[in-house]
């Protein structure tokens, strides 16, 4: 299992370290640079360690065409606008990059971006970005891939839409360039994601296979799946964070309002508390409880020379007696002294 840690900014993403929990900003704040400043302080006021930008114009993503293939997916929450369209309204200005990175970083949390073409590859790397997210439907832009592994700056790659050998070649190809700072999130690209869809424990197979850190970057209803993930070994966590689902934005109605994704991330804290570790031990506290278990006591008074017998001799709480695997042992044995009801059994008081 991968147990090397990846650095992204001040902090650190794997084995023994706590979830890394991404918010996506994405199209929520509406055009509005103000909204995009209140979603990234709703993040940290939830306990986010990131937020995440995406860097793309709608001439850099696509082009301006109605021809069929160019056409929103039938059943989409955004069916019968052109990608240009939609890219069009739900983009980042670019020019507001720098002011949100700087006030995710002043609220102590990283910032980085998907980027979708060269140019804002070129111009994060201006802003300095800690690390690059390559969104699931690029995961076969090898060319991309290869000028950000090239940085050599930590790599997060969403599979939603990725077969085995498109996850090989981009591995592959950041491997070629000596970057082996690679996170797989597990995903659907379905928005929102059925819970049925999902298929959690891919995730364990991506890791094995991969030899990569895991996470996930979910798009489910609510903070089951992706609380649920931690125990499956995700390292990174990524949801959709918008102030208000109802307020009609391009993504926000598979989003998670500040409320809910704080409530992801106390959550998200408390079960790896409780996660523990694989070695079978007990804590100090469960030692001590261990006097209130099982024994063999004298339950009622026996006289010397008297024979041990099950109306005298029983298992019962506490555990200052004999363990309870000489019970029938101790049976017919005899009483070297008067032994008094209440007695732990011991073997200096038979014979």
């Amino acid at each position: 299992m991968f147990n090397k840690n990846i650095k992204i900014g001040n902090k650190t993403v794997g084995q023994g370290e706590n979830t890394f929990i991404v918010a996506e900003l994405s199209g929520n704040h509406n055009g509005d640079y103000n909204r995009a400043i209140e979603i990234i302080h709703a993040a940290a006021e939830a306990g986010a360690d990131a937020v995440k930008l995406q860097t793309y114009t709608a001439d850099t993503i696509t082009i301006d065409c109605d021809k069929p293939w160019f056409m929103t997916s039938e059943g989409s929450l955004w069916e019968g606008r052109t990608l240009h369209d939609l890219y069009k309204e739900a983009y980042t200005p670019w020019e507001w990059h720098q002011g949100l990175m700087e006030e995710a970083k002043k609220l102590g949390m990283e910032c980085f971006s998907s980027p979708f073409d060269f140019t804002a590859v070129d111009y994060l790397e201006n802003l300095d970005v800690p690390a690059y997210k390559i969104a699931s439907f690029e995961i076969n832009d090898i060319p991309l891939i290869r000028k950000i592994a090239k940085l050599h700056k930590p790599i997060i790659f969403a599979t939603g839409i990725a077969y085995e050998e498109d996850i090989q070649l981009a591995l592959d190809t950041c491997k070629e360039e000596g970057n082996e700072d690679v996170i797989l999130l597990k995903c659907v690209s379905a928005y929102p994601t059925p819970y049925e869809m999902v298929n959690l424990r891919m995730m364990q197979g991506l890791a094995e296979k991969y030899d990569c850190i895991v996470g996930l970057s979910d798009h489910t209803p609510g903070s089951v799946v992706a609380t649920g993930s931690v125990a499956l070994g995700a390292k990174m966590i990524e949801k959709h964070l918008t102030l208000d689902r109802s307020a009609g934005g391009v993504d926000d109605a598979f989003s998670m309002e500040p409320s809910e994704f704080a409530e992801m991330v106390k959550n998200v804290r408390i079960l790896e508390k409780a996660l523990g570790s694989y070695e079978y031990s007990l804590s100090d506290k469960q030692a001590s409880e261990r006097r209130l278990s099982r024994s063999l006591f004298v339950v009622k008074d026996i006289k010397a020379g008297e024979k041990l017998t099950p109306d005298n001799v029983r298992s019962i709480r506490p555990g200052n007696g004999m363990h309870t695997k000489y019970y029938e042992e101790v049976l017919g044995m005899t009483a070297i002294g008067d032994i008094e009801k209440g007695t732990p059994l011991s073997w200096d008081l038979i014979k």
